[in-house]
């Protein structure tokens, strides 16, 4: 356990807007005993559970457009805030951070909430870790919704893209996160992109966003390389569920080019939808359609939708 640990104040979430979602957490979970890990559980309990992953320097606001929809056709959406981000705890060491730490706290969630036939959505941190999940649980998993991420296999070089971004995070260790989403998703109004950094009053909350960059395996002996390509074999071979990408075209770093690579280890996973004017946070340039998109692509749309 990570020995200093920070707790945002709640008063840095009051009244953010599109975000009246009431808040859950544990602290129990095996291997992060007192450590509290956020998250939120809306829709009937017994309904088929959607479990929305988030990435850096995000946190479960990120879906805020999609929750609505999907509850509205009889969904349950779960979708925990990583250590680190959002309401959750954040230890203030960036050594704290791995991606065992993160990927062994996922699936410790999952048992705790006796999760099955999980709709997986993920995007960028998200989908490296949650894409290898199904390794250790795959009875619990029944469909895929992706979007502008990858797998972190340590095989294939890092594009320039992702270098850029790695250098830059590196440089900036007080990431101005508004300024990031603004210029990201241009749609957003000030409030909106405020509420991204409610989750770090200051650099010290910010460690595990700052580790997330150095995280990404990036030879074939990192952290999570060997797993990751586990994962692909996986994905390619075994996985028979339902599947829809969603792609952000804007995305510099995880745009057309790095899905349809993805798309290329999915089995069965048809052509993704393309969204011309979403980039990397495809959930806030796009969410409800996507999330209407997904339900229709899953035989999920109510009667009379």
């Amino acid at each position: 356990m990570p020995t200093s640990i920070l707790r945002t104040p709640d008063a840095a979430f009051a009244d953010l807007p599109g975000y009246a979602f009431a808040p859950h957490y544990l602290s129990d979970l095996p291997g992060y005993l007192g450590l509290r890990l956020h998250y939120l559980d809306e829709g009937p309990e017994d309904a088929p559970i959607w479990l929305c992953l988030h990435g850096q320097p995000s946190w479960s606001y990120l879906y805020r457009k999609m929750i609505p929809l999907l509850v509205a056709a009889g969904q349950r959406v779960i979708a925990p805030d990583l250590y680190g981000f959002g309401k959750s705890d954040k230890p203030e060491s960036e050594g704290s951070y791995s991606f065992d730490f993160h990927r062994e706290a996922l699936l410790r969630f999952m048992e705790r909430l006796e999760m099955r036939g999980v709709t997986l959505v993920c995007q960028d941190w998200g989908g490296l870790l949650g894409l290898t999940l199904p390794l250790a649980a795959p009875e619990r998993f029944s469909r895929l919704l992706v979007m502008n991420t990858a797998l972190g296999t340590g095989d294939i070089p890092l594009g320039e893209g992702f270098l850029a971004w790695r250098a830059y995070a590196n440089a900036h260790p007080d990431l101005d996160v508004a300024g990031l989403f603004k210029r990201s998703c241009s749609q957003l109004s000030e409030v909106e992109a405020a509420a991204y950094v409610a989750p770090f009053p200051d650099a010290s909350f910010q460690a595990g966003s700052r580790a997330f960059p150095n995280l990404v395996p990036d030879q074939p002996d990192a952290p999570g390389a060997e797993l990751s390509r586990r994962a692909r074999v996986w994905w390619q071979n075994e996985w028979t569920g339902q599947t829809l990408m969603a792609v952000g075209q804007r995305d510099p770093v995880l745009g057309e080019g790095a899905m349809a690579s993805l798309r290329s280890v999915i089995r069965g996973c048809p052509p993704p939808l393309l969204l011309p004017d979403a980039g990397h946070f495809v959930q806030e340039d796009a969410g409800e359609q996507v999330a209407r998109a997904a339900l229709s692509a899953f035989g999920l749309v109510p009667a009379g939708s």
